[in-house]
């Protein structure tokens, strides 16, 4: 029996004990995972306080399972004194990231205080990315069946999509291209892929991830080792 077959037979006969199983899952890997990188957690957070003092996190109402809002913690990028309620959208080059928050964008690092969010059980290890409250009248169409899934650190689009900020236009608004065309393209990928989800298949997507942040993070560190050596 394969790893699909016995993940249906087990949904089929106890969808409660799957998703249990899921959230057991959640829980140990995310606390597994935090113990693990606490060194990095610590480190990010004093670069982030010499730079610029406080906050070190930055907090946000994101949409969670069934349209319920909860709230979404990441290391902060922007200045301190950045308008929390500003452009909904990080872009290219974007000038309030700090020079800090430059390498944690690129690299990712800014979500890992995420890992609280799943251990709380706000956001799962895989899942679709958690929408900001401005774009709640993006579900809809049919797209609204993505709430019907907990969101989450890793997945499909967080992989395939992970260089959205390069892909905006500059002859439309931002928000604009992301409600009519970003995100669409985005709906149908998780919908595609959360409808037919299997354990083994989120473990692939969590390694995919791990990979390409690893090969992001070498490319970010190497650029600014070359420019710090350029400019000498």
């Amino acid at each position: 029996m394969t790893m699909r077959e016995t993940e249906n037979q087990l949904f089929a006969t106890s969808p409660v004990h799957y998703v249990n199983l899921r959230r057991t899952l959640d829980i140990l890997c995310a606390g597994t995972a935090a113990s693990a990188l606490a060194p990095v957690f610590l480190i990010v957070a004093i670069a982030i306080w010499i730079e610029g003092g406080r906050p070190i996190l930055f907090s946000q109402l994101r949409l969670g399972q069934n349209g319920r809002p909860f709230r979404i913690y990441k290391f902060r990028k922007f200045g301190p004194n950045c308008d929390l309620h500003g452009y909904p959208l990080t872009m290219d080059g974007d000038g309030r990231l700090t020079a800090i928050g430059r390498i944690l964008a690129a690299t990712k690092l800014d979500e890992l205080p995420q890992l609280w969010n799943v251990f709380r059980g706000d956001m799962s290890l895989v899942g679709p990315r958690p929408e900001s409250l401005v774009f709640i009248d993006c579900f809809r169409n049919g797209f609204e069946k993505i709430l019907e899934h907990k969101p989450g650190l890793f997945g499909p689009c967080q992989v395939l999509f992970r260089h959205e900020n390069k892909l905006y236009p500059n002859d439309i608004s931002a928000a604009d291209f992301y409600r009519q065309t970003l995100f669409p393209e985005k709906a149908k990928v998780d919908l595609a892929y959360f409808s037919r989800r299997t354990l083994a298949s989120d473990l692939g997507w969590i390694l995919r991830a791990a990979r390409v942040i690893a090969m992001d993070s070498w490319a970010t560190f190497t650029r600014s080792g070359s420019s710090n050596d350029s400019s000498k």
